[in-house]
Order: C-alpha cells, then sequence, then structure tokens
C-alpha cells in the first residue's frame, strides 16, 4: 500500500538568483594590480601550508597589468607562509627591484622572464622544489593520462630534457621558454614542475594538481601497472577539465579558505 502523499516541495529556484564565482573584471589598473598582488599572496601562503616550500627555492610571478614587463613576486628568503600584499616586490625583466624593499631570486627571474617575454598571454607563473614534482622529474618523464585530473595535461605539457645546475643566463631561460611552447606546464628534469595560467589563480591550480597528480603516478607505478585512459577520452577530458578558467574555479575554494583563515596576507 502507498502511505499518504507528503508535501509538495518548494519550487526550483531561477538559476539567476544563486551565485556562481566568475573571474572579476576590473575598472582601473590600480584595481587590477591589487587583485594580481592579493591573489599571489595568498597563493605563495597556500605553497608554503601544502609544504611546496624548500629552502630559498621557489617562486611564483604575475605581470604587472601596466608595465607588462614587470613582475611581482615573493621577496627573497622570506617564509612563504609569512608573505603579504606589502611584502611583494616589482622587478624588471633583468631581474632589478623597481619596488619594493626586499631582493629577488635572480635564478627565479632567468626562467620565468623569459617564460613572461615568450608567452604575453601568461599571467602567473608557478615553480617549486615540490617533492613529487622532483620525484618525477628525476625520472624524466612526464604525467600518464591515468586519472581525470592528470588528462588536464593531457598532449599540453613537456618535458625540458636537460640540467645544467642553477639557472643563472638568459640563454638557458629561453631554451626553457621554448620547451614550454603553448603548454600550461613543464617538467624541468631533475629539477620540478612550471606551471602557467592567465591569472594567478589558474597557474597556481596547474602546479597543485600536477603536484598530486605526480604523486598519484608514482603512487600506482609502485604498487602496479597503471591503467592509461585510451587517447580519445583524454582528449575529450582535457578539453573539459583543461583550460584555464576551469583551473580559475576549482582553485576559488582554496583562495577562500586562505583569505579567510589568515586575512592578514592582504596588509
Amino acid at each position: 500500500m502507498h502511505g499518504t502523499p507528503g508535501p509538495t516541495p518548494p519550487p526550483a529556484l531561477p538559476t539567476d538568483r544563486l551565485r556562481f564565482a566568475m573571474p572579476p573584471r576590473h575598472d582601473s589598473v590600480e584595481d587590477e594590480r591589487l587583485h594580481r598582488k592579493e591573489r599571489l599572496a595568498g597563493a605563495l601562503r597556500l605553497f608554503g601550508r601544502l609544504g611546496f616550500e624548500d629552502g630559498v627555492s621557489g617562486h611564483i610571478t604575475a605581470r604587472d597589468p601596466e608595465y607588462s614587463d614587470c613582475f611581482w613576486v615573493n621577496p627573497f628568503g622570506m617564509p612563504f607562509k609569512h608573505v603579504t600584499v606589502s611584502d611583494l616586490v616589482l622587478a624588471n625583466s633583468d631581474g632589478q627591484v623597481v619596488e619594493g624593499r626586499f631582493h629577488v631570486n635572480q635564478a627565479a627571474f632567468t626562467v620565468h622572464a623569459q617564460v613572461h617575454a615568450a608567452r604575453p598571454d601568461v599571467v602567473a607563473v608557478a615553480h617549486c622544489h615540490s617533492v613529487h614534482g622532483r620525484a618525477l622529474a628525476a625520472l624524466g618523464e612526464l604525467l600518464d593520462p591515468i586519472t581525470q585530473e592528470s588528462c588536464a595535461f593531457y598532449e599540453d605539457h613537456a618535458l625540458y630534457d636537460a640540467y645544467t645546475g642553477v639557472t643563472v643566463d638568459a640563454e638557458e631561460g629561453r631554451r626553457i621558454a621554448d620547451a614550454l611552447g603553448s603548454g600550461k606546464a613543464l617538467v624541468l628534469r631533475n629539477h620540478g614542475l612550471l606551471t602557467v595560467g592567465d591569472s594567478v589563480d589558474a597557474a597556481a591550480w596547474w602546479f597543485l594538481t600536477m603536484e598530486r597528480s605526480s604523486q598519484v603516478q608514482l603512487t600506482a607505478r609502485a604498487a602496479g601497472r597503471p591503467v592509461l585512459i585510451d587517447h580519445r577520452m583524454a582528449v575529450a577530458t582535457r578539453e573539459q577539465l583543461g583550460g584555464d578558467l576551469v583551473a580559475w574555479i576549482n582553485y576559488q575554494p582554496l583562495w577562500q579558505d586562505i583569505s579567510r583563515s589568515e586575512p592578514d596576507l592582504l596588509t
């Protein structure tokens, strides 16, 4: 027997009454600059929290919206977990400080400035010596399409198949930029990972999920023989998940967490 029908549920709300965050648009260069700096400080805090920092290695750069050949970056030697907006340094493409109170990591600018120069579409570049990224780099391998997340990088990342010590000359930086090409990420052999994006949020998300995908690949291979996702489905998945807008959306819970739990980063 059927019971007495329950009350009629309330009607569905119109979708235009539901909130869904999208990348903000700013009316002035000053507002866009502040936005990029806030997101940069937040990404550095997150990277510190996640253990991506290793001594003074590691950096994220964000192109200035007005001076396109100048880049905001974390101060040399300052812990990621302590960085605030006012601590950030603006340097030109030669690594010379034009605004700020601290030195910058010259090795960072050797690579980052060349990537920014080669890719005018790129707003941010992230590179850190994370554990699993370095382990994958030590194998000189790319990510395999073995999970939904790794498919975002399928045929959209490359290997820089050389190691020449700490990068200090522009020519080496240009070779790294050439290896990256139009992709979103690069495995630097025996070194680590590098990712780019059309926003700080996107570049940070690609680094985070690439590091996790490296961990999954290494773990799966240690346990057995990973099953590859076939080419057609890997491409289709990349087309769904591999864009910078999707990366930006995926990053927002992390931004909300760090900006709410550590609001001093905005000072």
